[in-house]
């Protein structure tokens, strides 16, 4: 790429917090752009780029940035244009590169060919056939976090947009539970990793499409739909019933689980990692009462819940588990429930991802879920008593009927491990809080209910 570090800095300052993928909007720093490597040499020619952004309190975060450099303006990709500077023959364009077309095949052509360069490295996990190098990109708009690109309906590139070194979760783990067979997840086809001064980077990861695949979330939106349009039926009577559903998603959930025990090293927590996590949930909810002052009157029952938490006498197993695990993370297909998006919690650190935790965490969090879909309704129609019953009706119906799934294919029922069950859907309910209150405040009623609901509730130990 002609344009140097120099010439795209200023570009890349004013694009970045443009990006819905970048975490630091709003916060003061500085960027470095670094180029990584060469992606595609011929014209026009394709550079993988890093960007280290070094905010004001000294916390750094690098950013993976494909970028594409054309002669000539392309109207098509106006969307992505970084920018353009100056060289002796004219202006030069720059353009987010894996929105480019004629450019998205290479990612894949390097991974059927598996190769090797001195920084770059492509791992085909798949037959050469399976890697769909003659079909055409499209990039998904629903991602945040990531870049993600369909190739016709034949697989997913998801392209990570910020770098850590270390192992990557999702990469990791889709590994590990492709070479078992496991049912629930969809194949690897293949990653790209990057070795920068000894440390090495995953860049991104290539899986199977799901074909007839729909969104968790969305169905649960639309079964509730179909109940509040129903007059006066309930839950289980309503043409959309979700709780089959719900009931087949928790054995799928409770067979990845069983799945990532036998893949990965399974522990006990001790008493002393008990009480640690206690700490963080007590102060994580110290931390939201100075944001969210609606949490001081279940701040106590909260703390008395954490505290039984952390008296725990039976023991807490620990392994790994998803770690972002809600409706949006799940996907229906004609046979099947798969679960998508290994990565954890995509802001914390790589080590903390990897991290073995309780089951527990991932089905709180689906509980978490079916709380939001149930309730999601009455953001848009306000407070309506008949509309509220409904929501609360089926959002119990299928926390049970996921839990009862869950308990079946898994032999043990989550249920009966109450208190640790409502302390992790304690803890998410609180992060929920905080994040309304700065970003959506038409929705915090959802988590200060669930709050009330949580803290009232009798600890029995």
């Amino acid at each position: 790429m002609s344009a140097s570090s120099e010439q795209l800095r200023p570009l890349v300052q004013g694009w970045l917090p443009t990006q819905r993928w970048f975490a630091g909007k709003g916060r003061a720093g500085t960027v470095d752009v670094v180029p990584l490597a060469v992606l595609v040499a011929a014209s026009p020619e394709v550079t993988i780029w890093t960007a280290r952004v070094t905010y004001d309190d000294g916390s750094i975060e690098v950013y993976q940035l494909p970028l594409v450099e054309r002669d000539a303006r392309d109207e098509g990709l106006d969307h992505v244009l970084v920018g353009a500077y100056e060289d002796g023959d004219g202006l030069r364009w720059i353009y987010d590169a894996l929105h480019d077309k004629d450019v998205t095949a290479a990612w894949l052509v390097n991974i059927r060919d598996e190769v090797r360069t001195d920084r770059l490295r492509f791992t085909n996990h798949a037959d050469a056939a399976d890697i769909p190098v003659d079909e055409p990109s499209l990039v998904l708009t629903a991602e945040q976090s990531n870049t993600s690109l369909m190739y016709a309906d034949k697989a997913i590139l998801k392209v990570f947009r910020r770098l850590q070194p270390g192992v990557n979760p999702d990469i990791e783990i889709h590994a590990a539970l492709s070479a078992r067979g496991a049912r629930h997840v969809a194949r690897l086809l293949g990653s790209v990793a990057a070795e920068v001064d000894g440390e090495h980077f995953e860049l991104a990861m290539l899986q199977e499409f799901m074909t007839t695949a729909t969104d968790g979330w969305e169905l649960a939106k639309k079964s509730v739909l179909d109940l509040m349009a129903e007059g006066d039926l309930h839950a289980e009577e309503a043409g959309g019933d979700f709780a089959g559903e719900a009931e087949r998603l928790g054995a799928a959930v409770a067979e990845v689980h069983a799945d990532l025990a036998v893949a990965f090293a399974t522990a006990t927590a001790t008493p002393e990692e008990v009480r640690d996590r206690a700490d963080t949930m007590h102060a994580r909810l110290e931390y939201a009462l100075s944001v969210v002052p609606e949490l001081q009157d279940v701040a106590p029952g909260l703390h008395a819940l954490f505290n039984a938490f952390a008296e725990l006498r039976d023991p807490l197993p620990v392994q790994r588990i998803h770690g972002d695990l809600h409706l949006g993370q799940v996907l229906r297909t004609v046979h099947r429930w798969v679960i998508i998006d290994f990565e954890g919690e995509p802001m914390a650190e790589l080590s903390a991802r990897r991290r073995p935790d309780s089951t527990l965490r991932d089905i709180a969090g689906m509980l978490r879920s079916f709380e939001y879909a149930g309730h999601h309704r009455l953001i848009e129609t306000g407070y309506v008593p008949q509309l509220a019953y409904r929501a609360n009706e089926w959002a119990e119906r299928n926390r049970d009927a996921f839990c009862t799934g869950y308990a079946e294919s898994a032999q043990h029922d989550p249920r009966e491990q109450s208190v640790a069950l409502r302390a992790f859907e304690a803890d998410k309910a609180v992060y929920e809080a905080v994040y309304e209150s700065r970003h959506r405040p038409a929705w915090l009623p959802i988590p200060l209910a669930s709050l009330s609901r949580l803290a009232e509730t009798e600890v029995v130990r």
